[in-house]
């Protein structure tokens, strides 16, 4: 027991949330592995997006020690401040696609907790007549309910061909503090769990079906450094860095 009771009850919460959520997601996530999973053995690459605070979300499985190397993520260089300016999410696609490619038969994973916002609402747009397969991860119960900003009319949910709900609640928050206020959110906490059980789910994938496992070493242990820098090789013009 800790000295806080608000950190208990958010404690408590947040597993039932996370238990609930893998159970909720285990249909899609068992439909998506073997998607993303031919499209890695393939030589194809996995995209992430993320508009502002969505955007540590999607950085989780990106060159990440014990993920896969072919991850690569379209970055906003406004940090989400223009993430409702219609047509910006547009641009920022257009630009990934330029200078890294979003190519047919890959999959990209766009993460919005509201789901109504324009920027990822765009970027799924783009990434779906492009010809990839739209993975939405967001609060269900918001981009059901929440009216989207953009002008199509529709939200991230219903543009996904794929939808992994982290189960939040409106606001995202779960812990009343004082009456009407609360504190304490599960979006990040949850969505990064998500993300990193279809990595696993993938990679399961991809050895059960004898293909090679492009894992991302620590480089804080003996020889990490060295196999990184040789299996980047293979992606070195699909895997972005953040363009000012």
């Amino acid at each position: 027991m800790s000295a806080s009771a608000l950190a208990d009850a958010y404690y408590a919460k947040s597993l039932e949330l996370l238990a609930a959520s893998r159970e909720k997601n285990a249909a899609a996530l068992a439909a998506l592995a073997p998607i993303i999973g031919r499209s890695i053995a393939a030589g194809g690459v996995l995209h992430t997006f993320g508009s502002g605070h969505s955007e540590m979300i999607a950085r989780e499985i990106i060159g990440r020690a014990g993920g896969l190397m072919p991850v690569t993520g379209l970055f906003d260089p406004g940090y989400g401040f223009s993430e409702n300016v219609v047509g910006y999410g547009t641009r920022l696609a257009q630009r990934h696609d330029h200078h890294y490619g979003l190519r047919p038969g890959e999959t990209i994973i766009v993460i919005s907790n509201s789901g109504k916002n324009a920027s990822p609402i765009e970027v799924a747009l783009y990434a779906k007549q492009k010809g990839l397969t739209v993975v939405g991860l967001t609060s269900f119960a918001m981009s059901t309910t929440a009216k989207t900003v953009h002008p199509g009319g529709k939200n991230l949910h219903a543009i996904a061909d794929y939808t992994l709900d982290n189960l939040g609640v409106s606001g995202d928050a779960i812990t009343e503090v004082t009456p009407g206020q609360f504190a304490g959110p599960t979006s990040t906490f949850i969505g990064c769990t998500l993300l990193n059980l279809l990595m696993l789910a993938v990679l399961e994938w991809l050895r059960d079906n004898g293909h090679p496992l492009p894992l991302v070493r620590s480089q804080n242990l003996p020889g990490g450094m060295e196999v990184n820098i040789e299996l980047s090789q293979k992606y070195r013009t699909r895997l972005s860095k953040l363009i000012g």
